[in-house]
């Protein structure tokens, strides 16, 4: 075995060795963002108030996830890279929920300045 952390000669990358994925995890990652993607629609359909928001930027940050891990090869790449992703997915989700709910608190204001004004014409 040879220690990550030792440099190596040779032009960069000349160490790696390609892999491929077998079509079991594949087909598996591709069921599993279907089922999530079913979830997202289930989602959408029922009324949750303001946690219809958290459900869905949830699952989105899940299927962004594992599109990433799996499909872009990010969990065979060290555990550093995979976790800068995830976490990087988590704060952009959150900051996106964030505005949402920002966003979400002026609405009443917003729709009875839209009623005063259909009313003034």
């Amino acid at each position: 075995m040879t220690d990550r952390t030792a440099p190596t000669a040779g032009p960069p990358g000349a160490g790696h060795r390609p892999h491929a994925l077998p079509a079991r995890v594949l087909l598996g990652t591709a069921a599993a963002l279907f089922v999530l993607t079913a979830a997202t629609v289930a989602t959408s359909r029922v009324e949750m108030g303001a946690f219809n928001v958290v459900a869905a930027l949830s699952i989105a940050g899940l299927k962004a996830s594992l599109v990433a891990l799996f499909f872009m090869h990010l969990r065979y790449q060290g555990r550093f890279k995979a976790v800068v992703f995830a976490t990087s997915v988590f704060f952009a989700v959150l900051l996106v929920g964030f505005v949402v709910f920002d966003t979400t608190q002026y609405q009443p204001d917003i729709r009875a300045q839209a009623a005063r004004t259909r009313a003034k014409r």
